[in-house]
Formats: structure tokens, C-alpha cells, sequence
């Protein structure tokens, strides 16, 4: 809901429109004859009374004239002060200088040189702080400035600068405009790596904001800022939810030039993401996606992932490697790419881990290190961050040199094993005791016929 900032205004106690309109084509004509001060001075009489009245069509006419006079004549220091000067003026109606800010802001594009036109938005900067009803012509003004620091390569300055604007505090802004604002302050953040910042500021986003047609351009923006933000952090989960987001996107999933890399990279971060439930129960989501068939190599690596069988790390170079390795993901040219194809070996071992510990109770540390393609040290660090992680239970006995797998029951669980064992084996005895009662008469009968 728009926030009226100009409801307070006060009541008008005297119309002077017909004056102004009288006014208005004998300024023309000083104006045009180069007599800008006297044109002013005959405005600023005006305008006094026009203030005084509460006359709000006549004052926002007159300081729009002003604006115009100054501006047309290039006189842009005139200008500067003739906005400052009316801002400023006891009982000045809100509506007016908002009006009158508006019309100066026209002129920027106008200005001879950037020196100029920075000069001239830094004091329409100085008029609107502070004040409410200009708060959104404020925000705008910044973000020209900012453009500026940015041609510069002053990023941080420019950074900075757009931090000072919380526009998701401006109730008068429109909300798509509100949201752009934000994810340009997203966007000087990566580019000045403030991190904390970025991710400060990305929550004042909701995403359920997106769900709506028209805002596909910015939901396609958002992601694209938090998927650089999650791979600095290497939060691989998170980064293949974002791809996710984008994938789903009507503008993307209906295109199949567009579709491919997105799911591509979604099936990797995914693979590379440490294992969770929420990372398994997605595993085997993407695993149902139709589109995945026709990413081949995508395909037999999610296969691999949830199939319970041992993947050995020789033959994933061998098979996905030479295709990988070109991906920006697994870039050979990157520092980053050559760390998370690193990570992928890493997460091959685990679910190997979580295999072996599935079918074996026990096993010799010399028997693993051949089913891992590890040295000894290395499969017990890899063991030892299992259990750490909680994905499975292990024990390793270093001077027998075996790693149990086998979980301990605690005392009431081992007690109703063996009360389970009992019940069984009577059940047994009376089933045996039936049968041989049974075969007993059957002998029986067959003597005495």
C-alpha cells in the first residue's frame, strides 16, 4: 500500500491561478529579452503569496517556472541555488517541492559536462535529504550518481554511496522499482566483495515477489546474484536451489537453449553438495525430471549416486572428464574449477563410504583402501568425517587394523532382541513339537491299515 506523504497539507485561503496565468507569458517575454533576475524577482513575489495561501497549483506552477528559467538558460549554478532557496523557504508545501525537484531532476541529462551534472545532482541530493516526501526523487538522484562512480571504476565509492538509500523502508516507491533498487545494491556488493553485506541485504527480497509473471527479468537477476554469492561461499546446495528457481522459470524451462546448461550445472552442484537427507531426497527428484534424459552424462552420474553400488574415482575421470572438464563448474583454466573437481573425488568416497558400510559389518583397513583407491591414512580421514557427520557408525582398530561398522545396541534394544530371539525360537519348538505329533499319527494309521 502507497503512502500519502501529502495529506497533511494545509487547507488553500486563496485561489491565484488567474494571477499566475497572467504572470506566466510576461516572464516569457523577460526571458526571452535576457532579463533572467527580473523574471525571477517577479516569480518570487508571486510565489510568496501563492505560499502564503496554501495555493498548491499556483506555487508548483511558479517553482516549476523557476526550474525552467534557470534550466533553459543554462544557468546552472542560478539553478542549484534557486532549488535550494525555495526548499528552504517557512510554510513551503510538500507537494510543490516535490513538483519542483521532479523538474530540476529533467535537466540532468541537459547538462553541458559531468562536472556540471554532478555538481547539479549532489545539491538536489542536499535539498532532499532528510525529507519524506521527496524520498523516491532521492533514491533516484543517488542512483545516477552512482552510475557515475561506476564509469570511474570507483567501486567502492559507489557502493557506499547506494548503502546510504533503505528503500525498503519508502513507502511510496513502487515495488518493482523498490526491488530493483535492492538488487543493484546486491550487485556493488559482490563487485566490491562485501560479502556479509550481500547476504544482509538479499533477505530483504521476497521471493514470493517472483511468482508473478511480470517480475521473471528480476526473479532471473536475483538468482543469478546469489548463485555468485553461494559459490564464493561454496554453499553447493544452496547454489543448486537457486539453478533450481531458474529452471522452473516460464521463460527459461519453455526454451531448450536455456533449459540444458541450467540443468546441467543444477545436476552437478547437487552432486557436489555434501550428503544430507534434503541433499538425497533432491538427488532423487531431479532423478524423475524427463529433461534429464537428454542430458546423458547427467543422467548416468545421478544413477551412480543413488544406486547403492561402489563408484570408483578412476572410472569417473575416465567417463565424465574429458566432457566435465570443459564446464565452467570444473574449468581446467580455474583455480575454482580445479578445487570443486577436487570435491567431487571427495564426495565419490563418501557415498563409496556409505556403500561399504551398508553391506559390511566389518572390514579390513587393507581391503578398503583397495575398494577406495586410497592410501590407509586417507580412508581412515575420510571414515573419521563420516562419523563425524553422522552419516554412518564406525570404529576403527588400529593395532588389528580393522574398522567395525557394526552399531552397539544399547541395554533395552539388546533386551528385546533377545526377548525377540525367545519368542522365535518357542515358536519353533511348538512348531516342531506339532509336526512330529502329526507325523506320529500319520504312522499310526498307516500300520494299523
Amino acid at each position: 500500500m502507497d503512502i500519502d506523504y501529502n495529506a497533511n497539507e494545509p487547507k488553500m485561503e486563496k485561489d491565484y491561478s488567474n494571477s499566475v496565468k497572467e504572470l506566466l507569458p510576461e516572464v516569457e517575454q523577460l526571458v526571452a529579452s535576457g532579463q533572467l533576475r527580473v523574471a525571477l524577482e517577479k516569480l518570487h513575489t508571486l510565489e510568496k503569496r501563492t505560499r502564503g495561501a496554501a495555493d498548491l497549483w499556483s506555487t508548483s506552477q511558479l517553482l516549476e517556472r523557476m526550474v525552467e528559467v534557470c534550466g533553459d538558460s543554462s544557468e546552472w549554478q542560478m539553478l542549484e541555488q534557486e532549488v535550494a532557496a525555495m526548499a528552504k523557504k517557512h510554510g513551503q508545501l510538500k507537494q510543490a517541492i516535490s513538483k519542483m525537484v521532479q523538474k530540476a531532476m529533467e535537466y540532468i541529462d541537459k547538462t553541458p559536462d559531468e562536472q556540471t551534472k554532478v555538481e547539479l545532482i549532489e545539491s538536489l541530493r542536499t535539498v532532499t535529504e532528510g525529507k519524506i516526501h521527496v524520498e523516491v526523487e532521492r533514491a533516484r538522484l543517488t542512483r545516477k550518481r552512482v552510475e557515475i562512480y561506476e564509469m570511474h571504476g570507483q567501486t567502492k565509492e559507489a557502493c557506499d554511496t547506494l548503502q546510504e538509500i533503505q528503500v525498503e523502508t519508502y513507502g511510496s516507491m513502487d515495488r518493482r522499482e523498490k526491488t530493483d533498487f535492492i538488487l543493484e545494491q546486491m550487485r556493488l556488493c559482490l563487485a566490491k566483495h562485501d560479502y556479509v553485506r550481500m547476504a544482509i541485504i538479499s533477505h530483504k527480497i521476497n521471493t514470493k515477489y517472483f511468482e508473478r509473471e511480470e517480475t521473471e527479468d528480476l526473479k532471473l537477476r536475483f538468482y543469478e546474484l546469489m548463485i555468485l554469492y553461494d559459490l564464493h561461499e561454496e554453499n553447493y546446495l544452496d547454489v543448486c536451489k537457486h539453478c533450481k528457481q531458474v529452471y522452473e522459470t516460464a521463460g527459461i524451462k519453455e526454451n531448450a537453449d536455456k533449459w540444458g546448461p541450467v540443468l546441467h550445472n543444477m545436476v552437478l552442484y547437487l552432486v557436489l553438495s555434501p550428503y544430507n537427507n534434503e541433499q538425497s531426497d533432491m538427488l532423487h527428484r531431479i532423478k524423475l525430471d524427463h529433461n534429464l534424459e537428454k542430458l546423458e552424462l547427467c543422467l548416468q552420474l545421478v544413477k551412480s549416486f543413488t544406486t547403492i553400488e561402489l563408484v570408483r574415482w578412476p572410472a569417473v575421470e575416465a567417463v565424465y572428464g574429458p566432457e566435465f572438464r570443459q564446464s565452467d563448474v570444473f574449468s581446467t583454466q580455474t583455480e575454482d574449477g580445479n578445487k570443486r573437481w577436487q570435491a567431487l573425488r571427495d564426495r565419490v568416497i563418501e557415498h563409496n563410504i556409505r556403500v561399504i558400510a551398508k553391506y559390511y559389518t566389518r572390514a579390513t583397513l587393507e581391503r578398503l583402501t583397495e575398494l577406495l583407491d586410497l592410501p590407509t591414512d586417507d580412508v581412515e580421514a575420510f571414515i573419521s568425517k563420516a562419523v563425524v557427520a553422522g552419516t554412518i557408525f564406525a570404529r576403527i582398530d588400529r593395532p588389528s587394523g580393522v574398522v567395525s561398522f557394526e552399531k552397539p545396541r544399547e541395554g533395552e534394544e539388546q533386551l528385546n532382541a533377545w526377548a525377540s530371539d525367545v519368542n522365535k525360537l518357542l515358536s519353533l519348538v511348538e512348531k516342531t513339537t506339532h509336526l512330529i505329533a502329526k507325523e506320529e499319527i500319520v504312522s499310526k494309521i498307516s500300520r494299523t491299515i
